[in-house]
């Protein structure tokens, strides 16, 4: 690690880092960074030493092994500023219905709609409830009839106009059916118990088994303890002289804002220099991706949801027990409520079942605290969903983060590779114009060149001296050379007619 100025005594009053002697649980304060740049802030959510347990991660983790002076460097060359916001829009559509003598008109829309859905004879509904037919009674209508059904007490008023069938409307007319069935709405409720449980417990089943694998995974996951420590130094490091520096730890969620710290180009981000940094220095961390593979999964688990769903199953199981023994004496025939369901629903069964799930989400209650506990999570701040959403998102965008910088490097690869090629067809060019230059150039040196060779070769042999005796002398145009003695020896007078005369050659 490289050396810098030694940390400054702790401002008065409260402020600047706890000293030494005010640290629980063996606490040293953190490193005060000097940074001479101003630096784009990574907006964490701080976690105090107050808050930490002594089994607390963040009480023994060592991020200042991985700082190095070329790593802050980095940082600071990449980051100096921030954010942005979504928007949404609903609507909704209202219908008329029609005249009505006891139902409510909202009701009566609903379940007029439901009925237009099935398009049953109302008489045939009944039959199907009363004999408990699985094979017209599916959960999708038993769930639309228990949210649609009238009050037993508008069912009750509606009986006076049994003699008046024809001139109600067509909910009332169901109304006036149904309402001859004991204890409709329990019996329903019944029924779509029976028809939901085995549905129940494996939707519950999994999502406890999930959130329990989940909580060992973050909990135990070496590799993503070593990514919170590396993003530790590096946001006290970008936060330093600011109220966020010097922290022991910070809250998970403060993972996925590493997305909203931009470069000081703005063509990168605080997630894609960690994924890159991992990638390049520290491969074994990438691996953290690996280890949460349930954390998905369990971030579709709402433990409220979870709670409520497991309390109503307890009480349908005792109002299942209650309603067999009220149904044991039918007074209509036709009846069978009490004899099916206990052939194919046995109580004692699905109580068995109930009590293992109970168990099992009593271990997941057990697991996550200690989770939160050992990250200094709040509970009351953030739920099962929330908790695990925000690792499952950060999952998802540390490994596109690694993907987009694969494809960032792959073009500015085939950038690099073009302006290579580029400057080498250039120099082609310039090598192929200088090959040229130096032909012709050549060219005409070897013409010099044969003629001289030429003439020395005349020159040793004799061969220009040869010549020279053998050649008759050049007649020259400048008579002032040839002597008048040359004339007479050479011409004589020549007779070729009376009267011409000339001059012929001897």
């Amino acid at each position: 690690c490289s050396s810098y100025p030694p940390v400054p005594p702790p401002a008065p009053s409260g402020l600047g880092s706890p000293t030494h002697h005010s640290l629980p649980f063996g606490l040293r304060p953190k490193k005060e960074f000097k940074v001479e740049t101003s630096m784009k802030r990574f907006n964490w959510s701080k976690i105090r030493p107050q808050e930490m347990s002594e089994s607390c991660f963040w009480v023994i983790a060592d991020e200042e092994r991985y700082e190095s002076r070329d790593l802050l460097d980095r940082l600071a060359q990449t980051f100096a500023m921030q954010d942005g916001q979504a928007l949404e829009a609903q609507r909704s559509i209202k219908k008329r219905i029609k005249q009505l003598k006891v139902l409510d008109p909202k009701i009566a829309q609903n379940l007029s709609i439901f009925l237009g859905s099935f398009r049953m004879p109302y008489e045939e509904i009944r039959r199907a409830i009363l004999e408990v037919d699985d094979e017209q009674l599916t959960d999708p209508m038993i769930q639309n009839l228990v949210k649609h059904l009238p009050e037993q007490e508008q069912l009750n008023a509606l009986l006076k106009y049994k003699n008046d069938y024809n001139s109600l409307s067509e909910p009332e007319q169901f109304g006036v059916v149904m309402s001859s069935v004991k204890r409709l709405r329990p019996r329903l409720n019944s029924i779509l118990f029976k028809l939901q449980f085995e549905e129940q417990v494996n939707n519950l089943r999994p999502d406890i088994m999930a959130v329990n694998a989940a909580c060992e995974e973050v909990r135990k996951s070496k590799a993503f303890s070593q990514l919170l420590e590396l993003v530790l130094l590096m946001g006290n490091y970008m936060n330093a002289g600011s109220r966020n520096a010097q922290s022991f730890g910070f809250d998970l969620s403060s993972l996925c804002k590493l997305k909203d710290t931009k470069s000081a180009d703005q063509k990168t981000t605080l997630l894609h220099f960690l994924a890159s940094l991992c990638e390049e220095d520290f491969p074994e961390v990438i691996k953290f991706s690996d280890d949460l593979q349930h954390v998905e999964r369990a971030s579709r688990v709402s433990a409220e949801a979870l709670e409520k769903n497991l309390a109503q199953m307890e009480r349908q199981l005792v109002q299942l027990e209650r309603d067999l023994d009220t149904f044991s004496s039918p007074d209509d025939p036709d009846d069978l409520f009490t004899s099916k369901m206990t052939i194919s629903f046995i109580p004692t069964v699905e109580t068995e079942q109930y009590h293992k799930l109970r168990i099992m989400h009593g271990n997941m209650g057990t697991l996550y605290q200690n989770m939160v506990e050992y990250f200094a999570i709040d509970p009351k701040k953030t739920s099962v969903e929330e908790l695990f959403t925000d690792l499952s998102n950060f999952r998802t965008m540390f490994v596109q983060a690694l993907k987009e910088n694969g494809r960032r490097r792959e073009a500015e690869e085939k950038l690099r590779r073009a302006r290579v090629a580029r400057e080498k067809a250039e120099r082609e060019k310039q090598e192929r114009q200088q090959k040229r230059r130096l032909v012709e150039v050549n060219a005409e040196n070897s013409d010099e060149t044969g003629v001289m060779d030429s003439l020395l070769e005349a020159l040793q042999s004799g061969a220009a001296f040869r010549d020279r005796r053998k050649r008759a002398p050049r007649p020259r145009d400048d008579r002032t050379f040839i002597s008048p003695s040359s004339y007479r020896q050479v011409l004589r007078p020549c007779n070729h007619g009376k009267h011409h005369r000339s001059v012929c050659s001897a």
